[in-house]
Order: structure tokens, then sequence, then C-alpha cells
């Protein structure tokens, strides 16, 4: 069985979300701040277990361009100047998939560094 193929993506600036449509039905509205925290860049993940870096303070950061790679991926240029992470399609879908629990997960981890999320502009706190 292949692997979904995308079949739409758009980004809606002004909600700071990328909408992505897959071959086998799925549809997924991910936030450009969830996206960026879970870049599979080594600047952000490091080189090996252990490496990664906690990524703070993204809730306002905006996606400013999208770029093929090839016929399997996208680079996503953030507004932060964040543009060396390679967004696979089994990687969209991933993301997608489990959403929910790996946003829990990174506000886990904020919490445990102690940090406090501010709430994006307009976003209730």
């Amino acid at each position: 069985m292949s692997k979904p193929q995308p079949t739409d993506i758009k980004l809606h600036s002004l909600s700071a979300i990328l909408e992505i449509a897959f071959s086998d039905g799925a549809h997924f509205e991910l936030p450009c701040e969830y996206l960026r925290v879970y870049s599979p860049s080594a600047e952000v993940r490091g080189h090996g277990p252990g490496q990664e870096t906690l990524q703070l303070d993204k809730q306002d950061v905006n996606i400013e361009s999208i770029r093929s790679v090839g016929n399997y991926a996208v680079a996503l240029c953030f507004d932060d100047g964040h543009d060396t992470g390679i967004y696979t399609w089994e990687l969209l879908y991933n993301l997608g998939q489990h959403h929910e629990e790996l946003w829990a997960e990174y506000l886990g981890k904020l919490a445990a560094a102690r940090h406090q999320r501010k709430p994006k502009n307009g976003e209730e706190s």
C-alpha cells in the first residue's frame, strides 16, 4: 500500500495555519507555531537523541514561503528566519495525525522548563 500523498496545501497567513489534504481523505490544519517547534531541522532536533533544543516564544511565528523539495517534501520558511527544516509528506501526515498529543507533549516540556507560554496575539491565555 502506498503512503498518502498531499492533494492540496494552503497557507492561511492571517490565522497562521497550514491546511493540508491527503490522497486518503485525511485533512489537517496545522498551526505555524506547532510546525516551527516540531521542525525536523538539526537546529531544533539536534544531531542525535538528547540534543533537541526546546523552542521558546514561537506563538506569533508565521510561514513566509513554501518551497517544493522534489516530489517528497516542502521546505517551510518562517518569518523568524528559520528555513532549514525539510518537511516530508510522511512527517506532515504524522504531525497531523498526532497533533493533539504532540502539542500536549510540547506544553509539558515548556512547563518542565518553567517557561510560561505567552498567548498568541488574539488568543486567550
